[in-house]
C-alpha cells in the first residue's frame, strides 16, 4: 500500500511539472508573438520631406510628421523631397525608415530640344 501511494504521488508530481512548464511556455510564445508584432509594423511607402536636421518627415498626402527612430539612415537626404519604404509605429508617432528614394523635383516637366537640323 505504501508502494502505491509513492508511485501515485510521484506521477502526480511529473503530470503537474509538465503541465506547469506547458502553460508558462504557452505564455511565453503569445509574449514573443505580441512583441514581434508591434517591434515591426508592416512597411509602407511615404512621399514626403525630411527635416533640414534629418529628425522628422512629413507627408505629402496628409502633411502628417513622425519622428525618425534613425535619422542616421537618411543622412544626406535632410531637406530633401523622397520616397520611405518605412515601419510606421502609429502609437509612438515614429517611422523606421528601410529605405530612402529621392523624388525627382522635374518630374512631369518637358524640356524642349534646343538642337538646330543641319
Amino acid at each position: 500500500m505504501k508502494k502505491t501511494t509513492i508511485v501515485l504521488a510521484v506521477l502526480a508530481f511529473f503530470v503537474l511539472a509538465a503541465h506547469a512548464g506547458q502553460s508558462s511556455s504557452s505564455t511565453e510564445n503569445a509574449d514573443q508573438k505580441s512583441a514581434s508584432s508591434t517591434a515591426n509594423p508592416p512597411l509602407r511607402t511615404i512621399a514626403g520631406k525630411i527635416s533640414d536636421d534629418g529628425k522628422t518627415f512629413t507627408a505629402d498626402k496628409d502633411g502628417e510628421q513622425w519622428t525618425l527612430k534613425n535619422p542616421e539612415d537618411v543622412k544626406g537626404h535632410e531637406g530633401h523631397h523622397v520616397k520611405v519604404q518605412a515601419h510606421v509605429h502609429t502609437e509612438t508617432n515614429e517611422l523606421q525608415v528601410v529605405n530612402v528614394t529621392m523624388i525627382n523635383q522635374k518630374a512631369g516637366k518637358k524640356t524642349k530640344a534646343t538642337s538646330k537640323p543641319s
